[in-house]
């Protein structure tokens, strides 16, 4: 819920699209800078051959306009999660082109995830059934910060070593039902039809991620623990999704650049 003095609103959104069928990516990239000026919004947006993420924040009222101007952008309805602060928690505008929208390095054919999505309402039931093995698709550092009860630590520095930890420590034949989170979703879209099209029968991910989970399940009734990681200067978001009590995480990622001020990659 939005309080009186949070007036800066933060959307995260993503989408698995063709957008080399609207034309050279540079154009497009061209168009969404133009308009993030325009509207005054800040943050970051990953354009890619197959779909777009983002996460921006500005007044309320331009977020609206922004949301519109980027749905003909790409020709497409935006499913987009909200949050509040007082303050910009982005200081700049950017719109990037790359090979990936979540960088996992693995050949994946998104059809494979459907018929995996499992609704915040649905996913307490799911993850408490002693059956399950429930992974956080997120890096050690996330995990640090807050996760679900009975969550597995991957202990992983970044998405790409996910199927490294997979293949060591995970079985079709053992772990029938695999059950995965992350912040937003993104993650999990492109990891639950990697688990599918490698022999795992029962997978499942939660739909619109922690995030999502966080603003429909109430306190009494929640199954999450701690605070959630986000990539801007909130760190970390509590579970009413205001900003947390998070500080710098930099010392405990070696050998990494500081992950601040981007959207999840």
């Amino acid at each position: 819920m939005k309080e009186v003095d949070q007036q800066i609103e933060i959307i995260a959104f993503y989408g698995f699209i063709d957008l080399l069928k609207l034309g050279a990516l540079v154009d497009l990239r061209a168009a969404i800078r133009s308009r993030l000026r325009e509207d005054d919004i800040r943050g970051t947006l990953i354009i890619a051959p197959e779909g777009y993420n983002g996460m921006v924040c500005g007044e309320p009222v331009k977020i609206a306009g922004f949301v519109r101007a980027l749905e003909q952008l790409l020709g497409t309805t935006l499913s987009a999660k909200s949050s509040y602060a007082a303050e910009a928690p982005f200081r700049k505008a950017e719109v990037r082109i790359k090979a990936e929208i979540v960088t996992l390095r693995k050949e994946v054919d998104i059809s494979f995830g459907r018929g995996t999505h499992v609704r915040a309402t649905d996913w307490n039931d799911l993850i408490s059934d002693p059956t399950t093995f429930v992974l956080d698709a997120r890096n050690d550092y996330e995990f640090k910060t807050g996760t679900f009860r009975g969550a597995v630590n991957p202990e992983t520095e970044k998405f790409s070593d996910l199927p490294a930890f997979v293949a060591e420590n995970l079985d079709p034949a053992v772990h029938r039902r695999v059950a995965m989170f992350c912040t937003g979703g993104i993650r999990c879209e492109k990891f639950a039809p990697y688990l599918k099209q490698i022999g795992f029968e029962e997978v499942f991910q939660l739909e619109g991620g922690i995030l999502k989970y966080l603003e429909e399940i109430s306190p009494d009734q929640t199954l999450w623990e701690g605070e959630c990681f986000v990539f801007d200067e909130r760190i970390t978001v509590d579970a009413k999704l205001q900003t947390g009590s998070g500080t710098d995480h930099s010392q405990r990622i070696s050998k990494r650049k500081n992950p601040r001020y981007k959207v999840s990659e």
